[in-house]
């Protein structure tokens, strides 16, 4: 495990060292102890070109269960460590397109089956390419690991039941899709049928703070200040717990790296089930 402070500005985050600067990540691409992750929305962008050294991981062929709706199991999570050469003890670092959206995805991910230095390189690929930084379409090969995960930690994740229960409760509620989706003026977002939903609106209570509000124009997240204004301003904060939706739930992971990653949130679930679940449930409240 790499312990030396990283190199991106703190921004008054409660976990200031799950960021990671560009500059660290090129000091530490030939480091043995440290993985770099690419995941993309664009699963074609790694073959384009990727950072030297970085390994793939697919958040649709390697991350989700191909017969279960379901992630992959700790048993097919451990093989895929081994087959990307990282270990117990390895400093992974994720970064991918749209504002690292699924490199928080696979983040999340991560935390679940108890890795436990995970980071993400602020500004992702976007930031990387805009310095002129290398690319490259060599892939590498690592030797295989011996990985051993946890069991799942579902308290990471809400599934419909508790949604619904959590609703009823008054509890708050983020839902980080677009204003359009929201609103219920769109029942799936263009070029995404297959992940639609019959019915369009939003869950009842759901506060509407898109995932991007977050992330500064150079795809950097914001300062904690400005953060904690943009989410407590809309009623969510610490002290209640709090559910997070998307479309299928990685847009919404984006939103729990930060409530809980970088604002210290002590009780976050990312709802992965999300609009694809929740607007085709049979007599599931729905506002627009």
């Amino acid at each position: 495990m790499v312990q030396e402070q990283t190199a991106t500005a703190t921004g008054g985050y409660a976990n200031p060292d799950v960021l990671v600067g560009t500059d660290w990540v090129a000091e530490h691409l030939d480091d043995p102890n440290v993985r770099i992750v690419e995941s993309d929305e664009d699963v074609l962008l790694y073959e384009v070109g990727h950072i030297p050294g970085a390994v793939k991981i697919d958040w649709h062929e390697d991350e989700q269960d191909q017969l279960t709706r379901d992630f992959i199991g700790k048993e097919q999570f451990e093989r895929l460590m081994s087959a990307r050469g990282i270990a117990n003890d390895t400093t992974v670092v994720f970064y991918g397109d749209r504002n690292n959206w699924y490199a928080a995805y696979t983040y999340w991910l991560f935390k679940m089956y108890g890795h436990r230095d995970c980071r993400i390189m602020n500004g992702g690929r976007a930031k990387w390419e805009a310095e002129g930084r290398p690319l490259t379409r060599e892939v590498p090969q690592y030797p295989p690991s011996e990985y051993r995960a946890r069991e799942a930690d579902e308290s990471l994740r809400a599934f419909r039941d508790q949604v619904l229960e959590h609703m009823r409760a008054g509890r708050p509620i983020v839902d980080v899709r677009s204003p359009e989706e929201y609103r219920g003026e769109v029942v799936h977002m263009a070029n995404y049928p297959q992940e639609g939903a019959q019915r369009a609106g939003h869950i009842p209570g759901a506060r509407n703070i898109p995932w991007g509000t977050a992330a500064s124009e150079d795809g950097t997240f914001k300062g904690a200040g400005e953060l904690r204004e943009i989410y407590g301003g809309q009623g969510i904060t610490p002290d209640q717990p709090v559910v997070a939706y998307c479309r299928i739930g990685e847009r919404s992971a984006h939103t729990w790296f930060v409530l809980t990653q970088l604002l210290g949130y002590p009780d976050v679930k990312n709802y992965d089930g999300s609009w694809t679940e929740w607007g085709s449930l049979v007599r599931a409240p729905i506002e627009r």
